[in-house]
C-alpha cells in the first residue's frame, strides 16, 4: 500500500488532536502536515506544523497538497465573540482551505459536522454546517466524507458548560434505556472512523448518529 500524506485544519481541537495522534501511531500515513495559528504541543518525525494566517489562504494555498486533507475545525459563538466571526471560523475558513486543497489536486476530503446539520435548519449553527456540507460536496472531491457526530466527549481545554449538562442528561437517560439514538460519541472514536474513511476511496456522505453508522451516496 502507498503510504499516505494527511493535511489537518483544526489540529488543536478536541477531534483534531485525537486525529493527530492516532495517525502517528498509522504505519500508512507517512506525513502529517498541520495548518493553524498556533503551535500544539507534539513532538513526532512525521509532523509537520505550518503557523499560517487563515484570513489570507492565499498566502499558503500552495502548500495544501497531499492525499487526504481532514477538517475538523470549528468554534463557539461565545468564543468567537459574534455570528459573524463563528461563520468565519466554520464556514469560510474551511470552505476556502478545501478549494485550495481541491485545485491541488488533494484527492479525499474528511469532514467534521454536526448532527442535525441542515441548510435548511433553523437555528444559525446547524444551519451554517449543514451550508457548509453543501458547499464541499460541490466541490467535488473524489472522495468526500462528512461525519456528523452526535454530542462529543473528551477533555477540552476551554469549559463548555451547556454540552457537559447535556451529556449527563443524555447518559442518564440511556441507562433507563431512552435517546440510544443521541448517545454522546468520544471524539477519539471519531478520529478513529476519519482515518478508516480515508481507506475507503468511494465517495461517501456519512451521517453518524451515536454508535450507529448510516452510509448514503454523496451528492
Amino acid at each position: 500500500m502507498i503510504k499516505k500524506t494527511a493535511l489537518i485544519l483544526g489540529a488543536s481541537g478536541l477531534v483534531g488532536s485525537h486525529l493527530v495522534h492516532e495517525l502517528t501511531r498509522n504505519k500508512d500515513f507517512e506525513k502529517i502536515i498541520l495548518f493553524g495559528r498556533k503551535h500544539i504541543s507534539v513532538i513526532h518525525p512525521k509532523v509537520e506544523q505550518h503557523i499560517v494566517d487563515l484570513e489570507n489562504i492565499s498566502s499558503f494555498s500552495e502548500m495544501i497538497k497531499g492525499d487526504v486533507l481532514f477538517s475538523c475545525l470549528g468554534t463557539t459563538l461565545k468564543t468567537a465573540g459574534s455570528k459573524e466571526n463563528q461563520y468565519k471560523v466554520d464556514f469560510t475558513y474551511q470552505y476556502e482551505v478545501a478549494k485550495a486543497a481541491r485545485d491541488n489536486n488533494v484527492n479525499q476530503y474528511i469532514l467534521v459536522s454536526s448532527v442535525g446539520a441542515s441548510a435548511r435548519a433553523w437555528t444559525f449553527y446547524l444551519k451554517m454546517k449543514g451550508e457548509l456540507d453543501d458547499a464541499i460536496q460541490k466541490l467535488k472531491f473524489h472522495s468526500t466524507d462528512i461525519l456528523r457526530p452526535n454530542l462529543l466527549r473528551g477533555i477540552r481545554k476551554e469549559v463548555r458548560k451547556g454540552e457537559r449538562l447535556s451529556e449527563k442528561f443524555i447518559l442518564g437517560l440511556n441507562k433507563l434505556g431512552l435517546l440510544k439514538s443521541q448517545t454522546p460519541i468520544h471524539a477519539r472514536d471519531v478520529a478513529k472512523k476519519m482515518i478508516k474513511c480515508a481507506f475507503d476511496e468511494k465517495s461517501h456522505f456519512f451521517t453518524w448518529c451515536g454508535p450507529k453508522l448510516e452510509r448514503k451516496t454523496s451528492k
